[in-house]
């Protein structure tokens, strides 16, 4: 059973009250972190049932949700705003601080050819889960090379790579570094038995001052 029952007024209050502040809601009311990466794809934080409202008025017909958090306020809320508006909501989970497996960046990719367009991508911040995934995107969407799809990773979208979350980018820091000289593309290196995720996670050195700025002062998800 969830913790909230959408279909009663105190369950709806309840849901609302605790995305507001269990999930820092009232943070991005005028913040969205909004970026167009394309003209088919914008990446965002966490929208709320009233900006998904603008984003349908504005063409979007997708929306991917890289959270999970099924049983959560903000995800329970978003669901019910997607059937009311008649949008697609896709689940792809992603996490922000340990290197994709391969299971996840070949879904990344078969995602990417087969959702609907226009669509709009978050995870809670828009800055690292939905850095990562734009990389991916840009890289098998829109056939840009891993070193220019990198700078979807950046402080423009208030991504520190210098954190714990900086592992994200280390993982295409190791590809070029490793495969691209082999004349391996992305993907191949991916596959190979030179990418080992939990390896590429234990190699990377996160700086302290950047984990007290994204795990004490921001509170990255």
């Amino acid at each position: 059973m969830s913790r909230f029952d959408l279909s009663t007024p105190a369950g709806l209050r309840a849901a609302h009250r605790d995305y507001l502040w269990n999930d820092h809601a009232f943070l991005r009311v005028r913040f969205q972190n909004a970026h167009w990466i394309s003209d088919e794809l914008v990446r965002t934080n966490q929208p709320s049932p009233k900006q998904l409202e603008v984003w349908k008025a504005r063409g979007i017909k997708t929306v991917i949700n890289l959270r999970g958090g099924f049983d959560s306020s903000f995800y329970l809320l978003e669901k019910q705003a997607c059937e009311r508006l008649g949008l697609t909501m896709v689940d792809f989970t992603v996490t922000s601080r340990e290197a994709p497996s391969k299971v996840r960046v070949r879904g990344a990719k078969e995602m990417f050819q087969t959702i609907q367009y226009p669509a709009l991508m978050h995870c809670k911040s828009g800055a690292d889960r939905a850095g990562i995934m734009s990389v991916l995107y840009m890289h098998f969407r829109q056939g840009k090379p891993i070193r220019e799809a990198m700078t979807q990773l950046g402080w423009k979208y208030l991504h520190v790579r210098a954190g714990k979350t900086g592992v994200l980018d280390y993982v295409f820091d190791r590809y070029l570094a490793e495969g691209e000289p082999k004349g391996q593309d992305f993907l191949d290196w991916v596959e190979s038995d030179a990418y080992d995720p939990v390896k590429i996670k234990e190699d990377f050195k996160a700086q302290w001052w950047a984990n007290v700025l994204t795990e004490k002062l921001l509170r990255r998800e």
